[in-house]
């Protein structure tokens, strides 16, 4: 399905591959963060429930110049864990930097595929037990049909992440556009858009709300495929968390995790004990709603997602064989960032979240390997107040996710 601003959307990806990449500097660092983070992936799409030795085949649709497909598939090289990585992308330009991103890193787990996700159906690829579409269904002229099309390869008890735009914290975006679709309409070339657009900004005035909102700075320094993105994109819709939840529903699937969860609890931001009462007699998405309308910085929703009905139980961290782990930086590294007084501080675009911990809470951090048990670790401290303090530690945490359980290694 396409329509003349989808048109305009293909050439602006050939003419600006997005996001801006170097393969070279595959060489310094990997590109990490959500959706599609494999630790993620295994905790909150399977809960820890699928073995580690399971193949995992995955889809990256709109992959774009690579970030996802990039993380994804060297996680899984890394880890030597059994799978592949499908990257789905129509822009030729944008495939080119991928593949050599991943040639660069000696990467032979990925499959490269020029097309639209909208073919899937027809593609003859899959079924897919993980789909990343990150930053991808709200350029499309109907994201529903879109959604269909990935439901379309998904394996059964298989998931998604997903990336869409949220509004109040894109607060002063829609402006600007609307302000350059005066001054460089969606039909004229994009160089010429371009360069109407970095005049606007070198000019901009300092009451244009853009100027307030500090969520964007990578694509306003992000190079000109930043810039475009940001400014002239043709086609960029916005949901707030009801309307994600509602897109999703109409497809047959359920969300089990925004991230980060405790980003959308409102309780994080209300400590008065008669607000918090209030908010836990909403719904879960009424819940999320009500924190993305106080915090009001929220510009991008990302969630996990999984057919409706298909949500797995997650096994109890309570548990003695249960074997904790951290998500990215490793558990004594987490043990560093309490601060004296007990509180780790989580900073979410902008906005600052204290997290008082239990006084026991560094030193089971400092023994998260990924390979102790709880009840290694519950022995290893022999203190009576460690039930509690670790049941505290892993609530608090895991919905800042920062800890997960390892999944099971081997499905023997």
């Amino acid at each position: 399905m396409t329509d003349a601003t989808d048109t305009q959307l293909a050439a602006q990806y050939e003419a600006y591959p997005y996001p801006e990449r170097d393969p070279r500097d595959e060489k310094k660092r990997l590109i990490i963060g959500s959706p599609s983070h494999l630790r993620e992936i295994d905790w909150w799409v399977f809960k820890g429930l699928r073995p580690l030795d399971r193949p995992l085949h995955a889809l990256v649709a709109g992959g774009g110049t690579g970030d996802g497909t990039i993380m994804l598939a060297a996680h899984l090289a890394r880890a030597n864990r059994p799978g592949s990585v499908t990257y789905l992308d129509r822009s030729a330009k944008a495939l080119a930097i991928a593949r050599a991103r991943a040639e660069a890193r000696g990467l032979t787990n990925v499959m490269f595929r020029q097309g639209s996700l909208m073919d899937l159906p027809g593609l003859g690829l899959g079924p897919f037990d993980y789909i990343d579409c990150c930053g991808v269904l709200h350029h499309l002229p109907d994201p529903e049909a879109g959604l269909a099309a990935l439901v379309s390869v998904l394996a059964p008890q298989g998931g998604m992440g997903l990336m869409v735009y949220a509004p109040h914290g894109r607060t002063g975006v829609y402006m600007l556009q609307d302000a350059l679709r005066l001054l460089a309409p969606a039909d004229q070339a994009p160089a010429a858009r371009l360069d109407v657009a970095k005049r606007v900004m070198r000019h901009l005035p300092e009451s244009a709300w853009l100027r307030a909102n500090h969520n964007f700075a990578d694509h306003i320094t992000g190079g000109e495929a930043g810039l475009y993105d940001l400014l002239l994109n043709p086609r960029d819709r916005a949901y707030d968390v009801a309307a994600f939840a509602g897109l999703l529903g109409r497809v047959g699937l359920e969300i089990t995790a925004l991230m980060e969860p405790a980003r959308y609890d409102p309780a994080v931001y209300l400590p008065d004990p008669k607000l918090r009462s209030l908010t836990r007699a909403l719904d879960p998405i009424a819940q999320a709603a009500l924190a993305e309308a106080l915090c009001g910085n929220i510009s991008t929703h990302v969630a996990y997602v999984v057919r409706e009905g298909e949500a797995p139980t997650p096994p109890d961290a309570m548990a003695p064989s249960a074997v904790p782990l951290a998500r990215e930086a490793p558990g004594p590294e987490l043990a560093e960032a309490i601060r004296p007084d007990g509180v780790m501080a989580f900073l979410f675009d902008g906005l600052r979240v204290p997290v008082p911990l239990p006084r026991l809470a560094g030193a089971i951090l400092r023994r998260i390997d990924g390979e102790r048990t709880v009840g290694e670790i519950a022995a290893e401290l022999a203190n009576p107040a460690f039930e509690g303090a670790w049941r505290e530690t892993w609530e608090r945490l895991s919905a800042f996710n920062r800890l997960a359980l390892r999944p099971p290694l081997s499905g023997v």
